[in-house]
């Protein structure tokens, strides 16, 4: 299983003012590639700003507490934040968690277009996320 760090989500209810801070005062650009495709349509509809430091990005999300409830997911990754690996073959991950009994949401592409998602929880209640890019 190789993963690399792709991105930090911050869940917020000030998507515009955090986003506006980490530009203005960290000086973080918007990315220059490889910005995710929201599907606004299939269960999250929240705004969200990008910034990155030139390796890995910031995902700046709206909080939304109902997400997994419209999902019928288990793990909700905007309700308090996430962070995030991708990984060149998301179903060997998947097998791998399986065979090592831990329990993940398969979000599918329901949040972003062209990435299939999967979210579970650190021994502390913290949410990863692992994605392929399609």
């Amino acid at each position: 299983m190789k993963l690399r760090l792709h991105h930090i989500n911050l869940a917020t209810e000030k998507v515009a003012e955090m986003e506006r801070f980490y530009r203005e005062v960290l000086d973080l650009p918007v990315p220059t590639g490889d910005i995710p495709v929201l599907e606004k349509t299939k269960g999250y509809a929240g705004d969200v700003g990008f910034v990155w430091d030139g390796h890995v990005q910031m995902h700046l999300a709206e909080k939304d507490v109902m997400a997994g409830f419209r999902t019928g997911q288990i793990v909700n990754p905007v309700a308090r934040g996430h962070i995030a690996y991708r990984c060149d073959d998301i179903e060997a991950v998947k097998a791998e968690l399986e065979e090592k009994g831990v329990p993940f949401s398969d979000w599918g592409e329901r949040a972003v277009e062209g990435w299939h998602q999967i979210f579970f929880y650190d021994p502390d209640g913290n949410v990863i996320e692992i994605h392929q890019r399609k």
